[in-house]
């Protein structure tokens, strides 16, 4: 039967590589973002013999995929059998030993056989090139994390409460936090849903569970109401405008009002906060622009007043376009691109504010753990492109042409307003404070960040 191995050295202890893999989110980080797999159940945990269940999302292959936790030795190995899915037999041993030279070897054996036991060398063969691709990517995104937070570590673990914890950005940045051993309290709008690690809070309603927030250690604010993708009807930039401003004040007003008070409330914003600027360069200290989206930007960060007030570090995360094929506006792109039907989007000379999402969860992390980030931050690429060169390099990576341009004026009659601000306006941001404050980017180039998440070398 096949016999899939694969192996990386890594410069750190191998007990500590190992508690990695032991802490909630770990499973949710090493699996492939480019299938939008889920974990859908859990029951106990690797040392007790637990079992987990995850699902492919969308596609025609949604079957669950079920595993036994069957063998657990302290900072040695631990191993996975299936016990429903899609292969006739699959047993994963992870193995974690010394290295010679240092740090620890990481061996990943899975024993499989293909569905059915169709022992069909050219099936048998893209198996194994599909698990070449994935382990590839876990073990890279298991080294970066683990450098996030040896640099950020900090004397004790922190806690963290997350609005917004169950859209794309939070969940992810739950999964990269819990591995690195912090506590995660998820801020939700249902008292039925509150409980162990989830606190009440309702800003509409002016409400919170102030007792359930006490020694939080940060707070980090990302929820509110959806800006891309729908039109901006009058009621509608009514309602993204309360959302943000309402959410955030009232946010500020709860951690001003804790005793004792987080040491910083990290609070989302946008690049859209400059407007639409053509070339010119924008750091932080560049001024508001105009436009809609500008004033919504200019008016959220202005609300997380009352915690500043109150001494607490204010951190703006003004943010870029977050890159995975998890979720997001790239996730949204690539059926088009696959296809070959990507293009540019009107003439593509606007600025497309990128960012790989490890990163923007990296310097949410780096906002959290330093001391000296206060006010705004750019979360976006060293490297600002066009909208035609980040076309062109997508392409690149899947293959594919890119010769099928969408007109402004389709942009204008399907998407109005939200279309000319977001889609064809842009802002050419660098994150000068982030790399003033020493943060050190994953993947800086765009067919760098492009490759790895989609797990193309």
């Amino acid at each position: 039967m096949p016999l899939f191995r694969r192996t990386h050295r890594l410069p750190h202890p191998p007990g500590e590589v190992f508690a990695w893999h032991t802490r909630p989110g770990a499973l949710e980080r090493l699996l492939p973002p480019w299938k939008n797999v889920r974990v859908t159940a859990r029951n106990g945990d690797i040392a007790g013999g637990g079992t987990v269940t995850v699902r492919a999302g969308p596609g025609p292959l949604k079957l669950p995929w079920t595993v036994r936790h069957t063998a657990f030795e302290e900072g040695v190995l631990f191993r996975d059998e299936q016990v429903r899915g899609p292969f006739d037999r699959w047993v994963h041993t992870h193995r974690f030993s010394p290295h010679p030279e240092g740090g620890c070897l990481l061996e990943d054996e899975i024993d499989w056989r293909p569905p059915l036991n169709v022992d069909v060398p050219l099936f048998v063969g893209r198996i194994e090139r599909i698990l070449d691709r994935g382990f590839a990517f876990r073990h890279q995104r298991l080294a970066n994390d683990l450098a996030l937070h040896q640099r950020y570590r900090q004397r004790r673990p922190l806690t963290v409460a997350i609005s917004g914890s169950s859209g794309f950005l939070g969940r992810n940045l739950r999964h990269l936090l819990t591995t690195g051993g912090h506590r995660i309290l998820r801020l939700v709008r249902s008292r039925a849903k509150a409980g162990e690690g989830a606190v009440y809070w309702n800003p509409t309603r002016g409400e919170v569970d102030h007792a359930g927030l006490a020694g939080v250690d940060a707070i980090v604010h990302l929820a509110g109401e959806p800006l891309v993708g729908v039109r901006w009807t009058e009621a509608k930039k009514q309602e993204i405008l309360r959302s943000r401003k309402d959410g955030t004040e009232w946010i500020a007003h709860t951690a001003a009002r804790l005793s004792p008070p987080p040491r910083v409330l990290v609070c989302a914003s946008a690049v859209g906060y400059y407007g639409n600027r053509g070339n010119e360069v924008l750091t932080e200290e560049s001024r508001a622009g105009r436009g809609f989206l500008a004033d919504v930007c200019h008016a959220w960060e202005k609300a997380a007043a009352p915690a500043r007030r109150a001494g607490i570090r204010v951190v703006h995360l003004r943010q870029g376009v977050a890159l995975s094929p998890d979720g997001g506006a790239l996730q949204l792109m690539l059926p088009a691109f696959r296809a070959g039907a990507g293009g540019r989007l009107g003439d593509g000379r606007q600025y497309f504010p990128w960012i790989g999402l490890d990163d923007t969860l990296g310097l949410i992390l780096h906002a959290i753990a330093t001391p000296e980030v206060r006010g705004p931050i750019n979360v976006t690429a060293p490297y600002p492109i066009t909208n035609a060169t980040f076309t062109s390099a997508l392409g690149r990576v899947l293959g594919r042409p890119t010769l099928l341009p969408v007109p402004s004026l389709a942009i204008h009659a399907l998407l109005g307003e939200m279309g000319r601000a977001v889609l064809l306006g842009g802002q050419r941001a660098v994150p000068e404070k982030a790399e003033e404050t020493g943060y050190e980017f994953l993947h800086p180039s765009i067919e760098e960040a492009l490759r790895f998440g989609l797990g193309i070398a």
